[in-house]
């Protein structure tokens, strides 16, 4: 590539916008047309100081003689569909962070905007672009039929977060990963919640779920764990994988049939311990690999490995009902399951 073919702008300068525009800043690939945040560039994200923009309207004005291609829309969810809605009147592709919209409705408004103005859309769900997680999927034939995927995501309360609680910023990675590594739709789930920081919005989530498939699932999520951990478990008929995508990190435990003699180690050990396999990963940056995706898709590639608006709008709807199951205290079915 002789230059930049694609000029992408970023609308929110925040925890996770700051690293989109950092991004945009700093590859070849690419060039930056500017970013939108009416409170400033508190976190010194940007290298020219002229490039910030207090609303959507300067930034266009700005970048009238040049087309912006695409937009990374980062900012609180429940503006994301006023953003969208503009950008794509605008002809400008969008990459919407995840969750896609603050609501069901909402994320259907997202989907509807982008394709009546017939550009390109795709959400941030930039897990799915972990090295661990990417292997994991890539070795699930090892396992034989699955049995269980459970996932693990802790840590201190965020102070950036005042519009959703952890079911909607952080479970809705969990409920997008389980849909994506087992492979089929949440059929229902079953879910509790806490309020204990005495915010309107819940600090811990547990989902007990099933997909489509009959694979069952669980989601350990809080904001409450002074250790911040992230982990994926995916069982197995003949093993498990154990993803870290703090360290991405990707572990195989294989099953085996040992004969052991010795009874204190049988204990220990159980009856089927087997081979443990830490592999070896090639460890890229996962925004970065989501950038390049997009970018790829933007310009015409349509197998590029973008998380499509549709997932967005599942993995919103998954959330409402995990939230629906909290509230009600029962199991719910999610329209559309068998």
């Amino acid at each position: 590539m002789d230059g930049p073919t694609l000029r992408g702008a970023v609308l929110g300068l925040g925890m996770i916008g700051r690293h989109h525009a950092r991004i945009l800043q700093t590859d070849p690939r690419v060039a930056f047309a500017g970013a939108v945040d009416p409170t400033g560039d508190r976190f010194g994200a940007l290298r020219d100081p002229a490039q910030r923009f207090d609303d959507l309207d300067a930034l266009l004005a700005a970048n009238a003689a040049t087309e912006i291609d695409f937009a990374v829309v980062a900012v609180p969810t429940e503006e994301h569909v006023t953003c969208v809605e503009r950008l794509a009147a605008e002809g400008v592709s969008v990459l919407v962070e995840k969750p896609l919209a603050a609501t069901g409705d909402e994320a259907r408004a997202v989907i509807e905007a982008v394709t009546r103005a017939g550009v390109r859309g795709a959400v941030g769900h930039v897990e799915r672009y972990n090295p661990a997680l990417i292997a994991a999927r890539e070795k699930l034939d090892e396992l034989g039929p699955l049995m269980l995927i459970g996932t693990e995501r802790n840590g201190p309360f965020p102070d950036r977060i005042r519009d959703v609680g952890v079911v909607k910023d952080l479970a809705t990675h969990d409920l997008d990963l389980v849909r994506w590594l087992g492979g089929a739709p949440v059929e229902q789930v079953a879910a509790q919640t806490s309020h204990r920081m005495g915010r309107e919005h819940e600090d811990l989530v547990l989902v007990t779920g099933r997909l489509a498939s009959d694979v069952p699932f669980t989601c350990n999520v809080d904001w409450l764990t002074p250790t911040k951990a992230r982990r994926t478990r995916i069982l197995g008929e003949r093993g498990m994988l154990v993803a870290d995508t703090l360290t991405g990190d990707l572990t195989l435990h294989e099953n085996a049939d040992v004969a052991i003699g010795w009874d204190a180690a049988q204990q220990l050990r159980g009856v089927s311990e087997g081979n443990t396999i830490r592999f070896a990963l090639a460890r890229r940056e996962p925004l970065l690999v989501e950038h390049e995706a997009f970018w790829a898709y933007v310009g015409g590639d349509d197998s590029a490995p973008v998380v499509p608006l549709t997932a967005g709008l599942e993995t919103v709807l998954t959330a409402e009902a995990v939230l629906d199951s909290a509230r009600r205290g029962e199991t719910v079915r999610l329209a559309g399951a068998r």
